[in-house]
């Protein structure tokens, strides 16, 4: 036993910030859109999981290449070399729908808590909001990255549950690979926030700069804005690790929508808000482990999850303001970028404080997501393909033909789904 968890602790010092990216993706808003996937559609969402894997492998991989291979961020990146105003277009999306997901996973994370410990709901919001703050102003990057990677781990909770409801494996494989697709407005919408929530902004911008970080750890370059020397093999172990992360995330996806697919669903509960509604929902369905286990895994992803979307924050304000940036800088080195993160953090505790509808406004969130996501999409194969950015790692063409295939998806979802707004039912 002793010598599987020595091998197995080896594996999980391997991995990056492309599995911390990763597990991110599956933050407590994630969980929450999901389940309310799960608990509206049944299985029918779930061939979403196996669609989006090969665009978020090649997506992310093209994120770490140009933060590897240029020694800048991503919002540094468009910053040299596209306007600044659609610098402060993609950053200012960004920081409002991070802000307001921030909001939503510790008000998430605050109620499980209280659900499982009992105390008071803003004892947890505020004791876990500012832990979080102290956390990555104080903890050095090398421990941090360490934190990150045994805390995105928690989601495996979402393998067990899974299994200890009673699945029907012949329907779950058939809408595995079998789209059905619903022209309404709920369905589009729904699928739209599946979307934002799964191939999100805040994960191209992290994972850009989390190379970079890597990078300065390994003694590979001093500093952001230095050109590396990349090897070969290094971006070929940037995107196993990328590979890793996005199989886990989805995988994860998948073990979600079934367990709530198989319980709320099945059993007529289509009407959930939050992630706690689901667990408590599962209680007298699957019994008090299963219960116990989906909020611990809403709990710890949540640690994982809040200072990924703080930090991507940070990272783009700093750059498209040229502040200095970084995780393994102290305080004093980057003040403005952890003030960023910081006041991202205290807003996030803000909105729980003054009573906004969380989940009506993680919806709208999501779906911000996934409209910023489709310009950005086309932005990112563009300088994974440029020279000038990444040398000679330019994307293969058959990635660059799985991105743009998700791209023109997302765009005509988007589409689909203002032309619903608009017209409504008349639009089909």
């Amino acid at each position: 036993m002793a010598k599987i968890l020595a091998r197995f602790g080896k594996k999980i010092k391997e991995v990056g910030p492309g599995f911390i990216t990763g597990a991110a993706d599956d933050d407590p808003s994630g969980i929450a859109t999901y389940s309310i996937a799960g608990a509206q559609y049944g299985y029918k969402m779930n061939w979403m999981t196996v669609f989006l894997l090969p665009a978020m492998i090649v997506i992310q991989e093209m994120c770490g290449r140009i933060g590897m291979a240029s020694g800048r961020g991503l919002a540094g990146t468009i910053k040299k070399y596209h306007s600044k105003r659609l610098l402060f277009m993609a950053v200012s999306l960004l920081a409002i729908a991070n802000i307001i997901n921030i909001g939503a996973d510790l008000g998430i994370m605050a109620a499980s808590m209280q659900m499982i410990f009992g105390f008071n709901f803003y004892y947890w919001l505020i004791i876990t909001g500012v832990l979080i703050i102290l956390m990555e102003i104080l903890v050095s990057y090398k421990k941090y990255s360490k934190i990150l990677k045994w805390l995105g781990l928690s989601l495996g909770v979402y393998i067990i549950t899974a299994f200890l409801v009673k699945q029907n494996w012949g329907e779950i494989a058939f809408d595995l690979f079998i789209p059905k697709i619903e022209l309404n407005l709920g369905y589009i919408t729904t699928m739209i926030g599946f979307l934002g929530t799964t191939i999100s902004p805040y994960l191209f911008f992290w994972q850009a700069s989390e190379e970079i970080e890597e990078e300065i750890m390994e003694n590979k370059v001093k500093d952001f804005n230095s050109k590396p020397d990349v090897k070969p093999m290094a971006i070929k172990k940037m995107g196993i690790d990328t590979k890793v992360g996005m199989i886990f995330s989805n995988l994860m996806t998948f073990f979600i929508i079934i367990t709530t697919a198989a319980t709320l669903h099945a059993n007529g509960i289509i009407n959930i808000e939050t992630p706690q509604q689901a667990a408590l929902a599962l209680k007298p369905l699957a019994g008090n482990f299963a219960y116990l286990l989906f909020a611990i895994g809403i709990i710890g992803i949540g640690w994982q999850s809040v200072p990924v979307l703080a930090g991507s924050i940070g990272y783009a304000i700093s750059e498209a303001f040229s502040f200095k940036e970084g995780l393994s800088k102290k305080f004093n080195k980057a003040k403005f970028f952890y003030a960023v993160i910081a006041i991202a953090t205290l807003v996030g505790i803000a909105i729980n404080l003054l009573g906004i509808n969380i989940m009506q406004a993680l919806y709208y969130a999501a779906v911000v997501n996934g409209i910023a996501a489709v310009p950005l999409i086309a932005i990112i194969i563009k300088l994974s393909d440029d020279e000038r950015i990444v040398g000679r790692f330019k994307t293969k063409k058959h990635s660059r033909i799985i991105a743009w295939v998700v791209f023109g998806f997302m765009l005509i979802s988007v589409l689909v789904m203002l032309g619903q707004m608009i017209l409504g039912s008349k639009f089909f």
